[in-house]
């Protein structure tokens, strides 16, 4: 089947763009006053699942990239860059179908017992149905004189149709970013969810090494960084050779606010990462008015920040623009570290209004204020999407900290980490299904992500110290 690919800004600027064909008829803008012309009839596409045991996942099979000759038809062979290219393709696209746990991948020393397929149509089903596969996965790449075409085809054993078939063209910068596609809609297709392969997570990090002169007490300069949800393609947004920190994505991902001190007091900027347009103070700000944390609504018209311009840290919010600045708090203690629910209505927050820091909840008018935690010390609450009602947060277990959630409905709390260096900063994947947060267990401090159960736990940054994780929508 060939389709559109949706718009995503953020791989297309950062890494490459890549397109997918629209279909054999293109579509022509008749002259000015006459209607336009009729459009063929597309096949009702029939959909075909995927289905394992009862009460087991599909077992699928993930093939090698059949790396092809250029010249199609053709009986040359792929030059190294395809055949490089098919690697990674297929190694990027069995992490991404892994990461979600919904297949049980057959390990590829096994796929390997069968002869690889030669073209996008080369399913030997009965070799596939000796393995135990309930579904078999063949990619092809060639390169074209615009690019790659990438053809991905998934068939069904037991009934031997074909239950997923997309091609996709576009520049070569970027191979992983078709393998990132084709796992999305291979999970929305056949599973009904939502991947994250094409999501990004941003955070800051000391990793160039360079301190903040001055006669103050020299400090590590922060930078804010983007990363694949996989932790490739790290890359580098601010570069202010000062104190960055706190970062979080706008619900469109094409904005990123944060706490920077490159002004020589705490303030809120929003980067907007696709454009040449400057960094904006929606919060304003002054030597004397201090602004940080702030979190984007989830209709990305607002932000709700801290802000000590009355006196006393409390909880504001504005209008992304600077419009509508309004005063959300109003109690002599902390109140800092706010997250919105995902329908807007609510905002969780810490306090230390009980001596210690808790988290709080109340209506996104400032009223239904009641608490939620009785740690000895919470911190960094993060509403989960729908449709799981949870708040994370960090919570002091001992020396350090450790990740627990809070179910909103039960009012029950679950542990994720336990103990293995300090935990904090959690959150949650636009799914729902996972969290990034930072820990210690590698030595220094490092972003990590984990299932929403805190199992399957990988490692996404390994250079210098990296803080305060968010996930793209």
């Amino acid at each position: 089947m060939r389709t559109s690919l949706p718009c995503f800004a953020a791989a297309a600027v950062l890494a490459g763009t890549v397109s997918v064909l629209a279909g054999s008829a293109a579509r022509q803008t008749p002259p000015p006053g006459q209607p336009p012309p009729p459009q063929p009839q597309q096949p009702r596409e029939v959909f075909v699942p995927i289905v394992g045991d009862i009460g087991a996942p599909p077992r699928l099979a993930v093939t090698e990239f059949v790396a092809l000759p250029n010249d199609a038809g053709g009986s040359g062979v792929a030059d190294k860059e395809t055949q490089a290219i098919a690697q990674t393709m297929t190694e990027v696209l069995w992490e991404d179908l892994r990461f979600e746990r919904e297949f049980y991948l057959i390990p590829r020393d096994v796929v390997r017992t069968v002869p690889a397929p030669r073209a996008i149509d080369d399913v030997r089903f009965d070799r596939w149905r000796e393995i135990g596969a309930d579904g078999v996965l063949i990619g092809t790449v060639r390169k074209t004189a615009n690019g790659l075409l990438v053809q991905v085809r998934m068939a069904a054993v037991r009934s031997k149709e074909s239950a997923f078939g997309k091609e996709y063209s576009g520049t070569a910068a970027n191979p992983r970013l078709y393998a990132h596609t084709a796992a999305d809609e291979i999970h929305m297709q056949q599973r009904r969810l939502r991947g994250v392969a094409r999501t990004k997570l941003t955070f800051a990090s000391d990793r160039d090494g360079e301190r903040i002169p001055g006669p103050i007490e020299a400090r590590t300069i922060k930078e804010i960084y983007l990363a694949d949800y996989d932790g490739a393609n790290q890359r580098r947004v601010t570069v202010t050779r000062g104190l960055n920190n706190f970062p979080v994505w706008s619900s469109d991902g094409r904005a990123i606010a944060y706490t920077s001190w490159r002004q020589g007091y705490p303030n809120i900027f929003l980067s907007f990462i696709y454009t040449t347009a400057p960094p904006a103070t929606p919060a304003g700000g002054s030597v004397r008015a201090h602004n940080w944390l702030a979190v984007w609504s989830p209709d990305g018209t607002r932000l709700v920040f801290t802000s000590n311009r009355d006196g006393n840290p409390e909880l504001y919010v504005v209008n992304a623009d600077g419009s509508n600045l309004r005063r959300m708090t109003n109690h002599s203690a902390a109140d800092t570290t706010p997250t919105w629910s995902p329908t807007g209505t609510q905002i969780a927050f810490v306090s230390d209004r009980s001596g210690s820091p808790q988290v709080y909840v109340m209506d996104a008018d400032g009223t239904g204020l009641r608490r939620i935690t009785f740690e000895s010390y919470a911190d960094r609450p993060t509403w989960s999407p729908a449709p799981f009602n949870e708040i994370a947060y960090s919570s002091r277990t001992g020396p350090g900290h450790d990740i627990k959630v809070y179910e909103v409905a039960t009012q029950r709390v679950k542990q994720l980490t336990f103990g293995e260096g300090t935990n904090e900063s959690p959150s949650f994947a636009p799914n729902g299904r996972h969290l990034a947060f930072t820990t210690t267990r590698w030595g220094r401090v490092q972003v990590a992500v984990m299932g929403r159960d805190g199992n399957d736990v990988r490692q996404i940054t390994k250079i210098g110290n990296n803080y305060a994780p968010n996930w793209s929508h």
